[in-house]
């Protein structure tokens, strides 16, 4: 007899709140949404709180929304963190648009998520792919984003400075047992307390018929990233990402970087200097104790930060 493993997304918040030490008066009012597309497919995303959210959140490549949870408890608002397609709860992306790039369809099923539930957020933060997204959501619904933060990502990410995310992503598909899922991930994240990393592999896997694991993102062949094909562009190979830094040239509206300072960052001091160059306002802030996933590092930090910005 197969042994099941109980999961339940709502019952883990007090965990969260005791490993770093958050008030708790009880379960945060959390429900999962979901948002037609229009094409017969549905987004989902988390909403915390009853009223209308004031920050939406966007995780980044391989992830979900749960990966915000400590940062949610942490700032006690009213936030919104979407699902991606084929992440977490939403469905997968739709048939792929030679006429668009990935991020901008992405993009466009955000916007349909933010326009239903956060039309009105103060400001959109991102993370990795998430914050690639955001950066394209900024550049083709402007009136969306009135306040943007980019959580260790910059259009100058290439597959080079990914290489650790994408062996991870792309490596075993299906797990035997919890346990084996569980050591792998520690494996790769030796920043994270075991406790941490057993909640996110709970929000983010799925034990199937016969007991094994698997992963609850489509994975379709895809890198977490998925514009970090080349893009031959005057005879060169450069990353299509590339494309985003003139939109956040143009963006002309409050912006903060985050950076972790550890070795799994993916940004480099040239693409820092990079964004100082094209953003000349923006806020730059380095998180000494992170590495790429500033939210499950130092969550605390991040929100603070956060809140910092969007008051001032």
């Amino acid at each position: 007899m197969v042994e099941r493993v109980p999961y339940d997304e709502f019952s883990m918040f007090h965990e969260n709140a005791a490993e770093y030490g958050i008030a708790y008066a009880g379960p945060p009012t959390v429900s999962r949404e979901a948002i037609p597309m229009g094409d017969g497919r549905n987004m989902s995303a988390l909403k915390w709180g009853t009223s209308e959210p004031q920050l939406v959140f966007i995780h980044g490549g391989a992830q979900n929304a749960h990966t915000w949870d400590t940062v949610a408890l942490a700032l006690n608002v009213p936030v919104l963190c979407i699902d991606l397609p084929g992440h977490g709860h939403s469905d997968s992306a739709a048939p792929f648009d030679p006429a668009a790039a990935p991020l901008q369809q992405n993009a466009a099923d955000v916007a349909r998520v933010i326009t239903a539930l956060a039309p009105n957020a103060t400001a959109v933060i991102g993370m990795s792919l998430g914050g690639l997204t955001t950066i394209a959501l900024a550049r083709d619904y402007p009136q969306l984003v009135r306040k943007m933060v980019l959580v260790d990502i910059t259009p100058g990410v290439n597959q080079d400075k990914t290489k650790q995310i994408t062996d991870f992503v792309n490596g075993p598909a299906t797990f035997p047992s919890f346990e084996d899922l569980l050591k792998r991930t520690i494996e790769f994240n030796p920043t994270r307390t075991v406790e941490s990393l057993r909640r996110g592999i709970l929000h983010n896997a799925l034990q199937v018929e016969d007991g094994s694991w698997v992963w609850r993102y489509r994975r379709e062949g895809a890198p977490p990233l998925p514009e970090m094909k080349a893009a031959v562009n005057e005879g060169e190979k450069k990353p299509s990402t590339a494309v985003l830094w003139d939109a956040i040239q143009h963006y002309g509206k409050p912006l903060m970087f985050v950076r972790g300072m550890r070795k799994q960052s993916v940004v480099s001091d040239e693409d820092e200097a990079e964004l100082r160059k094209r953003a000349s306002s923006v806020r730059v802030e380095h998180v000494q104790e992170a590495g790429h996933s500033v939210q499950g590092d130092t969550p605390l930090e991040l929100a603070a930060l956060i809140q910092d910005f969007i008051k001032n």
